[in-house]
């Protein structure tokens, strides 16, 4: 065992060593502090010390929410951020209270209050601004002064080649019509025409989609043709009510396709493979649990599961999205319904990855899907929901795809 006088360092040894150290401390801090200097990241050199400057704090990046699962984009092509369709947004966590007065009337928060802030922490606040109103590009027809004989033509087509259809009696089709009018009357489109309108009742007894067309402003609005739909069932968590209005369909909010891929339930939610899901952004929807309110919910239009879903076609279903049936949507994908503003960016060298090479888009394309509701306190015959045999066998986590 050692001596604990042989551990002690001689006075001249230990001044050397001092030295030798101070001076290896002064190179490290020198070397140490010019690279600092010279980007200008953290600190300056003030007379050999090194002066930190405050240096703000850093915001995570809030990450971009992830694509659906059974929505899909070519190789190479690029698609927006996106949300769930119909679905909160989760809402960032709330600063920590800054007092202890905070802090304990938080804790003293009765179990009911906690339970409404659970609530809030799911519903939406959406992690983007909404795209504002782009001004809407002429489609062929309104550039060249077509004459509307094709237009109205469509009806031969969508007879032809949608399998779901509604025979809506004339006196029906002229009061959607008016009701059309006053929507865009309210939203300052009022002399719109020339172009093919999406219009979508969401009322519980109705639950219907009709093209509709007119020449010129003035003109009573035509029916092209009708087809039930699904729209928004309140009553359950994450289910909002469809929301009203006049949205335009834009490539800011760029459409995507299904890729028909079941989920764990044996469900093809956004449809066969190859479906277009049409995406309208973000809009205040009616929560349709809890205490109600609005949350901004991502507003989409697409088909759905052929064989499980689409037969509950004409009642209320979604989590508030319009369904409608799949060769619904082949017609308005194929015939570009509502892709005037996309084929006005194709035609100027944009990239617009979702519209078919095959595609024969028409004349008349249009820009507008509108939503009412009649509130129709009986169903009319023209209009009849899904027999008693389908809604007894209503497939398992059918409540869970938008």
């Amino acid at each position: 065992m050692q001596q604990a006088g042989k551990n002690k360092t001689p006075s001249g040894a230990r001044n050397l060593i001092g030295a030798v150290a101070c001076a290896l401390l002064s190179i490290t801090t020198t070397a140490h502090a010019q690279p600092q200097a010279a980007s200008g990241a953290s600190g300056t050199v003030v007379q050999g010390r090194v002066t930190a400057l405050p240096v703000a704090p850093t915001v995570p990046a809030v990450p971009a929410p992830p694509m659906p699962q059974s929505a899909s984009i070519p190789p190479g092509a690029s698609a927006p951020e996106r949300a769930l369709p119909a679905m909160p947004v989760p809402m960032p966590a709330q600063p920590a209270a800054e007092s202890s007065s905070a802090s304990s009337a938080a804790e003293a928060a009765s179990a009911a209050s906690a339970a409404e802030a659970a609530s809030a922490a799911s519903e939406a606040q959406a992690p983007e601004v909404p795209l504002p109103p782009e001004p809407p590009e002429p489609n062929l027809a309104q550039r060249t002064g077509m004459q509307p004989a094709g237009a109205y033509a469509m009806r031969q087509t969508f007879a032809k080649e949608v399998d779901r259809r509604l025979t809506v009696p004339v006196a029906d089709q002229q009061a959607y019509g008016r009701l059309l009018q006053h929507a865009l009357d309210e939203d300052g489109h009022g002399d719109l025409a020339n172009e093919f309108v999406v219009l979508v009742d969401r009322s519980a007894n109705v639950q219907a989609v009709f093209v509709y067309f007119r020449a010129k402003a003035g003109d009573a609005w035509s029916m092209i043709g009708a087809s039930p739909v699904s729209t928004g069932r309140p009553g359950t968590y994450d289910h909002f009510v469809t929301p009203l209005g006049v949205f335009q369909h834009v490539p800011g909010n760029m459409d995507f396709r299904a890729e028909g891929t079941l989920n764990e339930f044996k469900i093809r939610g956004y449809g066969a493979r190859d479906m277009r899901i049409y995406d309208f952004g973000w809009a205040d929807g009616e929560r349709g649990w809890g205490r109600g309110g609005k949350s901004p919910m991502r507003f989409q239009m697409h088909a759905t599961d052929p064989e499980k879903l689409e037969p509950l076609l004409g009642m209320r279903h979604s989590k508030g999205c319009v369904r409608i049936p799949s060769t619904l949507n082949t017609f308005f994908d194929h015939h570009g319904i509502l892709d005037a503003q996309y084929e006005a960016r194709a035609s100027e060298g944009e990239s617009m990855w979702v519209l078919k090479a095959t595609r024969k888009t028409t004349p008349w394309a249009g820009h507008y899907l509108v939503v009412v509701d009649t509130g129709r306190n009986t169903r009319p015959a023209w209009s009849p929901g899904p027999g008693k045999a389908v809604r007894a066998h209503i497939p398992a986590g059918a409540d869970t795809v938008d």
